[in-house]
């Protein structure tokens, strides 16, 4: 006669309750109008993941919602009361301390940054208003809106836009480096708010290059080239550094390993070992696994032999040799796929 336990068998242990099914879980006891409350303040994404995970918190057993709870008042433990409102208590002692000018002036300079209400409104909006809000704002204006969207969105949302405006947009969001914090809070009033008395106010990161670069990424081959073109009519420094953004030299990861090797074929073997002299041993093994033995050796030994190498040095060499890419990929030698293979 089998073991009673073994007959019977053992119910499977209950899976441990973490992260973004604890949160639906919670959400699910609260009052309706409370747990609406809470999903005001998070952005989008983080909105449907626990949309998601509420579907399926509604078969959770008395075990996962236990669990949900403990995690909870666990991680509440390390939250300080005096974190609780400190905002606003900050803010209205500052005032009566100092008065309401010279308050907000310190505030801006010292407080921690956050998005403004404007521009998170700008992650619920359809592609269609976007759009609208680019063809309709001042470039400037819609340089900051391209700016700080999703890139892939920001691609789609530019795509229907007059060409000339796309140049301009495109060119406007790469030459921001940094906007005061009262223009992104207020959209409407950017240029006003800009240098308001000649003030120094906390300013917010946002645009450049590497922005636009990863917008570019996304659109259709056709538009992102055209916008290239246009881009390097008003600027054409300032092109070479977005296309440049475009595909860096850690993003031959990407290339399938023939065209890899039609590019390595093409680099002097010393400037390829200052490259890969700044790569990791991942980059390097498989770049060199597209030469012959002899050759890989060669380059292991250069490589080797360099004592210490300037940043400066290795990022010269990687730029070389992504200009080696660019051309090849102009004449056809190669293809650069993006993602979604927008940009080849």
């Amino acid at each position: 006669m089998p073991d009673l336990d073994t007959a019977i068998g053992t119910a499977p242990a209950t899976p441990a309750v973490e992260g973004s099914a604890a949160a639906a879980i919670l959400l699910m006891l609260l009052d309706e109008s409370e747990a609406a409350t809470i999903l005001k303040h998070l952005d989008p994404d983080e909105v449907r993941l626990l949309a998601k995970g509420m579907f399926d918190a509604a078969n959770a057993n008395e075990t996962q919602v236990e669990q949900a709870l403990d995690r909870f008042v666990a991680r509440s433990r390390t939250v300080s009361a005096l974190a609780i409102g400190a905002d606003t208590r900050i803010r209205t002692v500052m005032n009566q301390a100092v008065g309401n000018v010279r308050a907000d002036n310190i505030l801006a300079a010292i407080a921690p940054q956050r998005s403004a209400a404007s521009l998170e409104m700008l992650r619920w909006m359809d592609i269609d208003a976007i759009s609208g809000l680019l063809a309709s704002e001042h470039p400037q204006v819609g340089a900051l809106i391209l700016s700080v969207l999703v890139p892939d969105i920001a691609a789609r949302a530019i795509e229907t836009l007059d060409e000339g405006l796309q140049a301009d947009l495109v060119l406007r969001a790469a030459q921001l480096t940094a906007v005061p914090a009262a223009a992104i809070e207020d959209l409407e009033s950017v240029l006003a708010s800009a240098n308001v008395g000649g003030q120094r106010v906390a300013k917010q990161a946002i645009g450049g290059p590497s922005d636009v670069a990863k917008i570019m990424k996304k659109m259709p081959k056709s538009l992102s080239e055209r916008t290239i073109r246009n881009l390097k009519k008003a600027d054409r420094q300032l092109a070479q550094t977005i296309e440049e953004e475009m595909f860096i030299f850690e993003n031959l990861r990407d290339l399938d390993l023939r065209s890899l090797g039609t590019i390595l074929r093409g680099v002097d073997a010393a400037q390829l070992a200052v490259a890969l002299k700044g790569a990791d041993d991942e980059m390097a093994d498989l770049c060199l696994s597209t030469m012959s033995k002899r050759a890989a050796e060669t380059i292991r030994d250069e490589m080797a032999e360099m004592t210490m190498v300037k940043r400066t040095d290795v990022e010269d060499a990687q730029k070389s040799i992504m200009q080696i890419v660019r051309q090849m990929a102009a004449s056809g030698e190669i293809m650069i796929a993006g993602a979604g293979d927008d940009y080849v």
